[in-house]
């Protein structure tokens, strides 16, 4: 499985949080609303969820994991 890249999530994450304020603020400018909801879509398609609360919840779990340690094989499967 692919995994989107760390500090492109975290950007995208941020980026959405600062859009979500906007449009709190300004619940009326279609302009903000349009660009805080292509910025969910974006994050739901980059963290594969169906919605955007769900995809930040995703990208907010993934961001706080630290990196992956050393590869190690799976006992038990065939090639390992």
């Amino acid at each position: 499985m692919l995994l989107p890249d760390r500090k492109t999530v975290e950007r995208l994450l941020h980026h959405y949080r600062s859009q979500e304020r906007s449009v709190l603020a300004r619940p009326c400018d279609l302009s903000v609303r349009r660009r805080f909801e292509d910025t969910a879509y974006t994050l739901c398609v980059l963290m594969g969820k169906r919605t955007a609360p769900e995809a930040v919840r995703a990208a907010e779990r993934y961001v706080a994991h630290k990196e992956p340690g050393p590869w190690k094989p799976l006992e038990g499967l065939p090639g390992a």
